[in-house]
């Protein structure tokens, strides 16, 4: 143990940049599982907290798109996550993301998603197996032990063997009955396949974070005195052996070289005063990856915070940018906010350039249904979305730009993900644009995504910004083409009624 506390004590302290040198060391390790549901995050929460608690500066990462998971992972470390997605990244870009992020930092936790090999394809791609490859991280495995003894160490085995350049460093056991089952299981485990057995969870009445239709309950739920996070760390202290964790992350080889992440990145040609782009970021819509808030920055962009709840006006902008998040549960709030739908419909009337996704969406249709209730929304586009108890749309697309619009080049192919439980219902009569034919994925209607109207574009797929290049730097183009044309009728876009 004297070994494992002068790990903590040194790898706690943060380390100064290493950009022009080829070796940087960093603890990490990943949490994988056999599938979804099997415990990894309630792993990764609560041992990320743990280690935080340990005085260590750990860095969070979600394999994979997701909004929720990673939010509540940036909360466990005190520190925002990053997502690390093979899928819609180049494994260049991936790698610079991974270096760039962890530099500062003392280590890294990252938690995968699906089964550990689990891929878009036959051979796996896009999994988190090949992310363990991609960064060259060990894996810890949690896997639910319901009604299983001696078969667990069968499975731990084939998983082993499965793909021989994937470490498995240890396992975790979840939801295990009783000391004599927990005894049982590592027993075999240890006994048969030589991985050790790191901690052995008790089933747990209650999840500490609940969950519902998109995954784990958004942390705008909790207030910041019911912290179920110190619970989950608790019961990962208690079950768990987090010193022998951290020992294995440190395990980890150097991280794979690559050059500064934002050197990698486009700029907005020229040398003009930044555009102010505004940005909702509330308890309805908050579903936004860093990255492309920090594209827009680096592309030209200030970014100005908004809210749709909010009765105050807001400023003069030069775009808009509107991401996804939970419209539907605030539904009578954003109705009732007549000024703020008012104005958003004007803006788009107006020619602002306004990009949204998914709840973004969701708010710039006519109306929202939401268990028996209509709401009006802002009526940007002659649709109205409805809340289904299955989901609509879930997974990775491909989609094809077959109108020209200010962001993506008509013609081009995007990658992004889709995760909606409501449809898209088309107004009687209506002809609306569409901007995206789906190559894979479902979209909005009839394999279509991407509604367009004046500067407007409004899909349900939501974009990773450093996969897609060319989004924020034509964002910021749009952004500037707007303003010089507001500067030439010698006025600016008006701000919500009320402001002078």
């Amino acid at each position: 143990m004297d070994t494992v506390h002068t790990l903590f004590h040194f790898m706690a302290r943060p380390h100064p940049p290493t950009y022009g040198r080829t070796s940087m060391f960093r603890p990490r390790l990943i949490i994988a599982g056999l599938n979804g549901g099997t415990g990894k995050t309630i792993t990764s929460l609560g041992t990320t907290r743990a280690w935080i608690r340990k005085g260590l500066a750990v860095k969070p990462f979600k394999k994979g798109p997701d909004y929720i998971d990673a939010k509540w992972l940036g909360l466990a470390a005190r520190c925002p996550a990053t997502n690390l997605d093979p899928y819609l990244l180049p494994q260049d870009m991936l790698r610079a993301l991974f270096r760039t992020s962890v530099e500062p930092y003392a280590g890294a936790l990252i938690e995968g998603n699906r089964g550990l090999f689990d891929g878009k394809d036959l051979s796996g791609s896009c999994s988190t197996a090949e992310l363990a490859r991609i960064l060259r991280t060990p894996v810890v495995l949690a896997m639910d032990c319901t009604k299983m003894t001696r078969t667990a160490a069968a499975i731990v085995s084939g998983i082993a063997g499965f793909e021989p350049d994937i470490h498995i460093a240890g396992v975790i056991l979840n939801r295990t009955a009783n000391d004599r089952h927990r005894a049982m299981l590592r027993q075999t485990i240890e006994h048969y396949t030589g991985i050790p057995v790191l901690g052995a969870l008790p089933k747990m009445r209650t999840n500490p974070i609940p969950e519902r239709h998109m995954g784990l309950i958004s942390d705008q739920e909790y207030t910041p005195e019911d912290d179920p996070l110190e619970t989950v760390a608790d019961l990962i202290s208690e079950h768990c052996d987090v010193d022998a964790l951290w020992q294995i992350a440190c395990t980890a080889p150097a991280v794979p070289d690559a050059p500064p992440l934002w050197d990698m990145v486009p700029k907005a040609p020229g040398d003009e005063p930044p555009v102010r782009i505004g940005y909702v970021r509330d308890a309805a819509l908050w579903f936004y990856y860093e990255e492309n808030l920090q594209a827009l920055r680096h592309a030209g962009a200030e970014l100005i915070e908004l809210s749709l709840l909010s009765p105050d006006p807001w400023p003069a902008l030069d775009a808009l940018y509107l991401g996804g998040g939970f419209p539907e549960t605030l539904a009578e709030r954003i109705a009732e906010n007549t000024p703020i739908r008012d104005h958003i419909r004007h803006l788009a009337d107006s020619g602002l350039p306004i990009y949204a996704e998914c709840g973004g969406f969701m708010v710039l249709s006519r109306s929202l249904v939401y268990k028996g209730c209509e709401y009006p929304m802002t009526g940007v586009f002659p649709v109205s979305t409805h809340l289904c108890d299955r989901p609509q749309g879930l997974g990775y697309i491909d989609a094809t730009v077959t109108l020209e619009n200010p962001y993506h080049p008509a013609g081009s192919v995007i990658k992004g993900h889709e995760f909606h439980y409501s449809k898209c219902v088309v107004d009687a009569g209506a002809q609306p644009a569409f901007g995206l034919r789906m190559d894979r994925g479902f979209g909005m209607v009839a394999d279509c995504d991407g509604l367009i109207r004046n500067n407007v574009f409004a899909s349900y797929t939501h974009l990773f910004a450093l996969g897609e290049p060319h989004w924020a730097v034509n964002m910021v183009l749009a952004a500037r083409r707007h303003r010089s044309e507001m500067r030439g009728a010698d006025h600016l876009v008006p701000p919500a009624p009320g402001r002078s």
